[in-house]
């Protein structure tokens, strides 16, 4: 398209062959080729001149319109890998803020690149990381046990699990405390799939010890609440019950610690949304540093 252009703009080949840096040969092979593929005679050639014939000036217009199309598309490809566009659709559990400030990083990024859309959503961490892997979100900060092994993930904070409880109760000021000792507790946990439930819940399994749910609710808030009314106990990281002294009484479990980990999980596969594909995932995580 370009070669055809050019013929039918300095409506001689030499000239338009300087004007593409090509040889003749090559524009004129080029200018055939495509006749041959439109099944049509595009230029009438003399030794004096060339001229468009019927066929050629309709395609002329198209041409010129299908070349702006192609510098528009580089100049947005350039943008999107420049941050000079483009979206970032986050996740994110809630009551992120005692570990992540959420919205300061974003507000950060939109600081250093204020042409990006930013899209923001919660949900639990089961929910977050299918919306990863199906491409409705770029990264997600979540809670994991256990790292997917279809998704890259990166681990923000790691956080060692204490026993809340209310501040008169018999454990409360306790280090080493047995998982063991706490078969008789009324636990306030969270729904199964958010929270730290799931590796709450794997850790007791795995040490062989029965526990009594009797409160299941989606957000920490609610869990320390009941905590501190003396509803039950709960596991929650240690940063969350330290926040709540005095009100809150705290105690620590015996070794081996038990680690929390949030983590930004995103697709690294190009085209997929994640990290390879969408610039934007590397620029957020990188403000993480």
């Amino acid at each position: 398209m370009q070669h055809f252009v050019a013929v039918a703009q300095e409506r001689h080949f030499t000239r338009a062959a300087q004007r593409v840096h090509i040889v003749q040969s090559a524009l004129s092979a080029s200018v055939r080729s495509l006749e041959d593929e439109l099944g049509a005679r595009l230029f009438v050639r003399s030794t004096r001149q060339v001229r468009l014939t019927s066929a050629g000036a309709a395609l002329y217009d198209k041409a010129l319109a299908v070349l702006h199309a192609a510098r528009e598309a580089r100049e947005v490809v350039a943008e999107v890998q420049g941050l000079r566009r483009g979206s970032l659709a986050v996740g994110s559990v809630p009551s992120l803020p005692a570990f992540l400030d959420l919205p300061a990083l974003l507000a950060r990024f939109r600081e250093r690149h204020p042409e990006v859309d930013i899209r923001l959503g919660q949900g639990s961490a089961g929910a977050l990381l299918e919306q990863v892997r199906d491409g409705r979100l770029d990264l997600a900060f979540l809670p994991l046990s256990e790292p997917p092994g279809d998704l890259q993930t990166r681990v923000i904070v790691c956080e060692e699990l204490v026993l809340a409880c209310a501040p008169e109760h018999a454990l409360a000021g306790r280090d080493g405390v047995r998982l063991g000792e706490l078969t008789g507790e009324c636990f306030v946990d969270f729904e199964p799939g958010w929270g730290t439930r799931k590796l709450v819940d794997k850790v007791f399994a795995a040490a062989g010890v029965e526990r009594r749910i009797a409160f299941e609710v989606s957000d920490l808030g609610t869990v320390l609440d009941l905590v501190v009314r003396g509803l039950g106990v709960a596991l929650v990281p240690e940063p969350v019950a330290g926040a709540r002294l005095p009100a809150l009484g705290m105690a620590r479990l015996a070794a081996p610690s038990i680690c929390w980990e949030l983590v930004a999980a995103h697709d690294a596969r190009v085209g997929a949304g994640g990290a390879a594909g969408n610039p934007a995932v590397g620029a957020l995580l990188d403000l993480l540093d």
